[in-house]
């Protein structure tokens, strides 16, 4: 039995239906993406989407969608679902789903009369081909089948028109055709396991409306291209492929490269299992050897600090440490290209904000505890010692050491930190001078490092640690810590910001931090109060000046909520580190609790993931991103550290 099931009442129900998405990636940047009914309601929805270095960079909606059609007697049964104007549906295929479940991979079983057709698809890993394998399971009567497919052939920041422009031709290959819309794009093929008769009928299908698109302000008609029509004949028992891609392959290859890709695919039939899968959707491997982990889908690339933040949890809790090494070698070719200025040679955004080294350090502090300090200091002690020398040398553009002992970073004309929401130019949430979040992880950082050189019996390099740890131990509560027992969020010169914001967290999880057990206890506290929710820790707190937890509506609107009162699933693996800290063992029930309550998020909105964001108010609903690195791989990682330490017990 799946672990992730839905029946044919849920299926039909479009206002329930219509609202879970389901993603599907190659772990080289491709996706194919839509509802659970096939359903299209945003632009980056795709039957194929790839990145096309060679055109933009950006993905490109290749294949938006592949409409199936159950022939029997002369009578045809459309399964396909698309939104027009005047909320119209059509042609309203998603009545003959029987049910839906994703276990290994997505399996739709429509029931059309005595007819009985399983749908299964997958993504063919680090290839940009997506595989659709049709099955008749019964059928009295001859049958045949006939595939409409939707091109859109745009970039997924674009919407299509209807143009004079488009090439309408064809040419045919083995069981299909290949076509090529514009010039630039590369040609993609549409093949299938068995003969069959393409029927050429261009036309565009005009007004295929996005619902999300339109909730969001944006532009949300479209023309799509069909070309044609392919149709051939089905027996029961018989299985029919369906190849679209960049590249042909075989008939012959099709049965094969199907079943090898499905025995790759690990069953999800528990929430652990479900959060290991999802962190692989992550991965990223290029043609060049090249690894990342990806920030999430749709719309995100390759952030430094998102990658950072991900690591652990998406391949050490995920039983991975092999990729943890594999991601770390692009990483610290790009870090060591950063700091000896050279060019990166590598596609990782962002790798100069402030906190991206603090959090390269704080990653492989993880390792460390996993796999061991021994090999940890082997493989990135040096690394580590270069980026604090980096830091103490002052050569980071905007992190500067102070005398102090704490790190001071300018961040009124561009946002800093990971709260990056930005409003005509200019941060939402303009954070600057000494940041709680930065200095707690400078703090660790620099225990650590004193780790690292006594190991290597450094002793002249861990005693000047040891000496600015002592000035950051003095300095951060004193400049931190306020009357009321909680950590302002940053202070710049005379102006502290008491805003109760979820950074200050961070002082208490970490393994090293310049609070004492009382003041970690009450910054807990106040955060547990006001902050937390069962989505994760909100980003401000219901009495601070500016909350507005609803992120929903037109751009502005929902830049206004993105940090200003927003749930973030990823601070919960902060936050329960911190309770656990405190609380130890008999913490460890309240802490499971907290983690099981994003279970049935697998089966809500991104289904078979965790979102970027949620509201901070009830029903907390998931917003932003269906799939975001951080969100999975701090709820993997924080139940890995509460199922170690029960298992301790």
């Amino acid at each position: 039995m799946s672990y992730l099931k839905f029946d044919k009442a849920l299926m039909v129900n479009l206002q329930q239906s219509l609202f879970k998405e389901l993603l599907q990636t190659n772990k080289s940047g491709a996706y194919s993406y839509s509802t659970i009914v096939d359903c299209n309601t945003r632009k980056y929805n795709g039957l194929l989407v790839v990145p096309l270095p060679e055109l933009d960079g950006k993905n490109h909606v290749m294949i938006s969608s592949l409409d199936a059609t159950v022939i029997q007697h002369g009578a045809e049964f459309n399964l396909g679902l698309h939104k027009y104007p005047g909320d119209n549906y059509s042609p309203k295929g998603h009545k003959y789903i029987s049910q839906f479940e994703c276990d290994s991979i997505p399996t739709t079983v429509y029931r059309v009369g005595g007819v009985i057709l399983s749908r299964e698809k997958i993504f063919m890993s680090f290839e940009n081909r997506i595989l659709i394998r049709y099955t008749l399971l019964e059928a009295h009567s001859p049958t045949r089948l006939r595939f409409r497919p939707f091109l859109a052939f745009r970039n997924t920041d674009e919407l299509s028109h209807e143009n004079g422009q488009a090439d309408r031709s064809y040419e045919p290959v083995e069981n299909g055709i290949r076509v090529k819309m514009y010039q630039g794009y590369p040609d993609l093929y549409m093949q299938f396991s068995v003969q069959n008769e393409f029927s050429y009928a261009p036309d565009w299908y005009h007004n295929i409306e996005y619902m999300k698109e339109q909730e969001r302000g944006y532009e949300f008609q479209e023309d799509q291209y069909v070309p044609g029509t392919f149709e051939m004949p089905i027996r029961k028992g018989q299985s029919i492929i369906f190849s679209a891609a960049l590249s042909p392959m075989t008939a012959a290859k099709m049965k094969k490269a199907f079943e090898d890709e499905k025995s790759q695919r690990k069953p999800r039939t528990s929430f652990t299992d479900c959060l290991k899968a999802a962190a692989y959707q992550f991965y990223n491997k290029q043609k060049d050897g090249q690894r990342y982990i990806l920030a999430g889908y749709p719309w995100f690339e390759c952030r430094a600090r998102d990658m950072f933040v991900s690591l652990p949890g998406c391949t050490l809790s995920a039983d991975d440490p092999g990729l943890f090494d594999a991601i770390m070698q692009t990483a610290e070719k790009g870090v060591r290209n950063f700091m000896e200025k050279k060019p990166l040679d590598c596609d990782i955004r962002e790798i100069d904000a402030p906190d991206v080294l603090l959090w390269m350090i704080w990653s492989i502090q993880q390792y460390a505890k996993s796999e061991g300090m021994e090999e940890a200091i082997e493989k990135y002690g040096t690394l580590v010692l270069d980026a604090i020398d980096f830091i103490i040398e002052g050569k980071h553009r905007n992190l500067f050491l102070h005398d102090n002992g704490l790190l001071y970073s300018e961040g009124k004309s561009r946002p800093i930190s990971w709260m990056n929401s930005t409003m005509y130019g200019r941060p939402l949430v303009p954070r600057s001078g000494y940041l709680v979040e930065f200095n707690a992880l400078w703090y660790n950082a620099l225990c650590f490092a004193r780790e690292i050189a006594d190991f290597k019996q450094q002793d002249y390099v861990a005693d000047n640690l040891q000496d600015l740890i002592k000035r950051v131990d003095q300095s951060f509560v004193q400049v931190f810590r306020n009357g009321f027992g909680y950590l302002y969020d940053y202070v710049d010169g005379d102006y502290s910001d008491p805003s109760v914001r979820p950074n200050q967290i961070f002082a208490v999880s970490l393994e090293y931090s310049p609070l004492n057990k009382m003041q970690k206890k009450q910054v807990l506290d106040i955060v547990t109060k006001e902050l937390l929710t069962p989505k994760g820790l909100r980003t401000l707190s219901p009495k601070s000046m500016g909350y507005n937890p609803i992120f929903e509506g037109p751009e502005d609107r929902r830049t206004w909520a993105y940090h200003q009162g927003t749930a973030w699933p990823w601070l919960i693996g902060p936050y329960l580190e911190a309770y656990l800290r405190i609380y130890r063992l008999s913490g460890l029930s309240f802490a499971e609790r907290c983690i099981y309550e994003f279970e049935d998020d697998l089966t809500d909105r991104g289904v078979t993931s965790i979102s970027e964001l949620f509201d901070g108010n009830p029903p907390y609903r998931g917003r932003g991103g269906i799939a975001f690195a951080m969100s999975v791989a701090e709820i993997l990682r924080v139940k890995r550290l509460i199922m170690k330490m029960s298992e301790s017990n």
